[in-house]
């Protein structure tokens, strides 16, 4: 089984920084950590390894300094590392991104499932993963928190929804991400520490993919933004206080004045 797991690196929520220029997020410089949700990833691309054989393969679009995230990864249990970095790439939305990892993984070949981490912290969109598997075209399945077996063609999992679970079937190949629940991710070993030293990364530029140079960075993205300022602090509000009946009574009269 061939298991691609696409991973961010993501500013420290401690010290996130914003281009008053491009209104994107500064990561030059700003300490970095991998994406918690991808760690989960990573354990469960791991897992599905050692029990049904194969390989797992990370990949990671961003700045040369991601290539730490990836380094970590291989510290886990992951056997290739692929980094997709180029100055074209800057300013990218969830669509440019999507586009350009489906693009690295067609580069990248076969492969029977791609994990994602349900969201990355700094965006909170969840729309990577579904955007890779849309623009692959294929079927995915959001928001595991179990993969119950792999059997031939199809894939068996339960997937978290607010009143509880379902439990989905889908053919492979196809784009799984995933909750917290799903595992518990292990620490590096020695030896997984020493081969992610020494361990190549394969690096792609825009002009490896069979992309259009259209569809990459901030000319591809969609989405703009166009301002960031800080909200204005909010005016102090009232305490009511006496019984329930009777501020019920206030708040509706104070409700009206608002609205009229």
């Amino acid at each position: 089984m061939n298991i691609i797991v696409c991973i961010k690196q993501v500013p420290d929520t401690t010290n996130v920084r914003i281009d008053p220029e491009t209104n994107t997020l500064v990561r030059a410089g700003v300490q970095s950590i991998v994406n918690p949700f991808d760690m989960y990833a990573i354990e469960e691309g791991i897992r599905l390894k050692e029990k049904f054989g194969g390989s797992v393969t990370v990949l990671t679009m961003g700045p040369p300094q991601a290539e730490e995230a990836l380094r970590e990864a291989i510290s886990l249990g992951a056997d290739e590392a692929v980094l997709v970095s180029d100055r074209a790439f800057a300013g990218s939305d969830t669509w440019a991104t999507s586009y350009t990892l489906s693009k690295t993984i067609q580069k990248i070949g076969k492969f029977d499932i791609i994990l994602c981490g349900k969201q990355a912290i700094d965006g909170d969109t969840a729309q990577v993963g579904p955007g890779i598997a849309a623009f692959l075209d294929l079927p995915q399945i959001t928001f595991v928190k179990k993969i119950e077996d792999v059997k031939g063609p199809l894939v068996r999992a339960e997937r978290m929804t607010e009143e509880g679970y379902d439990i989905v079937e889908s053919p492979l190949p196809c784009v799984i991400t995933v909750v917290k629940e799903i595992n518990e991710p292990r620490l590096p070993s020695l030896k997984g520490k020493m081969r992610a030293k020494k361990i190549e990364i394969r690096k792609l530029e825009a002009k490896d993919l069979d992309a259009d140079p259209d569809s990459l960075g901030l000319k591809g993205s969609p989405t703009k933004v166009v301002k960031i300022f800080t909200p204005p602090p909010r005016k102090g509000g009232q305490i009511l206080e006496g019984e329930a009946k009777d501020i019920c009574g206030k708040l509706v009269e104070l409700l009206k004045g608002e609205i009229c």
